[in-house]
């Protein structure tokens, strides 16, 4: 079988949430699979660490996928005459992104509807893309993969799509991360917190992920905290709006406010291990890979009770309302001040990863493409 594979999002110290499955998945289906020919399709050069097998054949197709414009003239004029030079049977789009102008069966991934519901933080033309194809897209896919029942459901609800075209592959997480020594969580904490405890933020820093109230919650927590306390945020100031600014220069302790930018696995992991929790309070998440990264660095988290985050929490994190400054604050409060209910939610953490690992992500995604080619 020829699987032609649209990985753009497959970019060199670059990956993101969608990065990640694309990575974690193919690297398991390709070596799984040998006795089926796979065809990435590039939008540039650097695909050396993406060639997982022998069965793997780099193409790289023009234009770089940066504009709208560019992303239709990408899948809708030149990715079908990809499909058949290479005589697909099947197109798998880890990311979203199909061609409505091909016959070949497709398997598509639509990993949440942010941009359904939360349509104003997205650039505009970008937002016209996204709501006036991917309606279109999830009804001509041969079969639909998701990373968890909430985004299932709201595909379901949103574009009028039959629940059993659509299978759920929930997320896994890095072995990577793990807990590290007290020893070394003093070294992290004296590099990035001058030697303070810290709460921690993982994540692009956008309006959807919730950083202004986050701001407000902390400079509340901070009117009863005795630790000088610090949060440090890790992530690009993606699209850093006017109202984020403004909540933060107007905080009172804007000064316990370290942003670290983008960092890489190898910080990461010692950034989760060494915090008092991760504060993770989205009010839309497909799924929040960063909560099974903090589960298995061995630390706290705090997250939202809404969308998709219980589905993955359970009950090893604290929830809280997104929507309350002071629901927040207080959750930041009990993990600060209660460590018996702090270590009680690692415990329970150590647990509830083994729910989720790459390995079964990738076995479902692939019983998706084995169902799509029945059809």
């Amino acid at each position: 079988m020829n699987i032609v594979v649209n990985t753009q999002l497959l970019l060199k110290d670059k990956l993101d949430g969608i990065g990640w499955f694309t990575y974690e998945t193919l690297k398991r289906i390709t070596k799984n699979n040998p006795q089926h020919s796979f065809y990435f399709v590039f939008d540039r050069n650097s695909y050396d660490d993406f060639i997982f097998a022998d069965n793997v054949t780099p193409v790289v197709l023009p234009p770089q996928s940066r504009h709208p414009l560019l992303w239709y003239i990408r899948f809708e004029i030149f990715m079908p005459f990809v499909l058949k030079k290479y005589k697909a049977d099947l197109f798998l789009s880890p990311d979203g992104w199909m061609s409505l102008n091909t016959k070949v069966p497709t398997v598509q991934v639509i990993h949440d509807l942010n941009f359904e519901h939360y349509s104003k933080d997205i650039p505009f033309w970008t937002r016209k893309y996204y709501k006036t194809l991917f309606p279109k897209y999830a009804k001509k896919a041969t079969r639909l993969a998701t990373v968890s029942e909430y985004s299932k459901n709201d595909i379901v609800k949103t574009y009028n799509i039959p629940a059993e075209k659509i299978d759920v592959t929930h997320n896994g997480y890095n072995l990577c991360y793990e807990s590290i020594s007290e020893q070394e969580k003093t070294q992290v904490r004296n590099k990035f917190s001058a030697g303070n405890p810290y709460f921690l933020y993982v994540g692009a820093l956008i309006p959807r992920k919730n950083i202004a109230r986050l701001f407000l919650a902390f400079d509340e927590f901070k009117k009863q905290d005795k630790k000088n306390t610090k949060l440090l945020v890790a992530g690009n100031k993606k699209w850093w709006t006017s109202n984020i600014d403004s909540v933060y220069k107007n905080m009172s302790h804007n000064e316990d406010v370290i942003f670290l930018g983008r960092k890489n696995v190898s910080e990461l992991i010692g950034l989760y291990s060494a915090s008092e929790a991760l504060t993770y309070v989205s009010i839309f998440e497909g799924f929040g890979i960063p909560i099974l990264e903090a589960f298995n660095s061995g630390t706290a988290v705090i997250t939202s009770n809404c969308t998709s985050m219980p589905e993955v929490a359970g009950d090893a994190a604290l929830l809280v309302d997104p929507f309350s400054v002071e629901s927040i604050a207080k959750a930041l409060e009990k993990i600060s001040n209660d460590d018996e209910f702090r270590n009680n939610l690692i415990r329970k953490a150590q647990e509830r990863k083994k729910m989720f690992s790459w390995d079964l992500t990738a076995e479902r995604l692939w019983n998706c493409i084995e169902n799509a080619i029945k059809k």
